[in-house]
């Protein structure tokens, strides 16, 4: 009897790690799912009869992490997304997709689309293919903005990884003179955008992120040889937060939403797409 016992709480321990470790692999890398519920953002039709002119707001997907299996990609998604491409299209003379798209690093269709977005990469490990497949991006061309990851470790964390891609190349912090903070919007000072969630804490960062001992903003950008840039690194920032969070609270969208996050979103795009 006792080695019955034994036997079927092993196998009930077996099963329950099963499926940990089936949750935890899901959670490594879940399915790309278009949203079917777009939370009250507008739609509407790109008024041009040329597909190929029309921006399309596109999200990159990390596959996993070395050391944990729940993966950040899709933070702010979809919300983010819907509601960037419409003031994108409202606000500028771009005509927009009005659904976005996420693609992986290895998908080749990647190449069709001038600009990509990554968030929340503080504990991204890229793999090898991850990082020839932005490799060829940037050098064919595209854009990448990464967003939301705060303190030094992530910073670290993030120039590690990008090394991969690019190992001859350092981020170089861009001055406010740069163009990009003037390109259509005039911004004064450099942005930063905290979550809704720092922000209700009563925060102006988010300061749960490790070392903060230097909290101010930063934007970053790697260049090649012909000085053009290829990926911008928006650290110390939130700016997709903004975006999502548009509706939620009036006061957070007047304090950062309005001001930082979509002036300083639309300088972006418009200064990828023009350089």
């Amino acid at each position: 009897m006792r080695l019955a016992r034994q036997t079927s709480f092993i196998l009930i321990l077996t099963s329950c790690l099963a499926a940990v470790l089936l949750g935890f692999a899901s959670q490594s890398n879940p399915p790309i799912e278009t949203p079917t519920d777009r939370g009250g953002a507008p739609t509407w039709e790109p008024r041009t009869k040329f597909p190929n002119d029309v921006f399309t707001f596109v999200r990159i997907r990390y596959r996993s992490t070395r050391q944990n299996f729940r993966t950040h990609w899709s933070g702010d998604y979809p919300d983010a997304d819907l509601n960037f491409s419409h003031r994108l299209q409202e606000l500028t003379s771009l005509q927009v997709a009005p659904e976005g798209l996420v693609f992986d690093l290895t998908d080749q269709t990647l190449l069709n689309y001038p600009f990509a977005y990554m968030s929340s990469p503080g504990r991204m490990y890229l793999s090898e293919d991850e990082a020839l497949g932005l490799r060829r991006y940037v050098a064919s061309g595209g854009f990448l903005m990464v967003d939301d990851f705060w303190g030094r470790e992530h910073l670290e964390n993030v120039e590690a990884e990008f090394s991969k891609v690019l190992p001859d190349l350092k981020p170089v912090n861009l001055p406010l003179s740069h163009p990009i903070f003037h390109i259509v919007y005039q911004l004064k000072e450099k942005p930063q955008v905290p979550s809704i969630r720092a922000w209700s804490m009563g925060h102006k960062i988010e300061p749960w992120h490790g070392d903060m001992t230097d909290p101010d903003p930063h934007f970053m950008g790697y260049f090649n040889a012909q000085g053009r840039l290829m990926i911008l690194l928006c650290h110390n920032n939130d700016l997709a937060d903004g975006w999502e969070r548009e509706g939620e609270n009036i006061e957070y969208f007047r304090r950062y939403s309005e001001p930082w996050s979509y002036p300083m979103g639309i300088n972006i795009v418009v200064y990828a797409m023009t350089h």
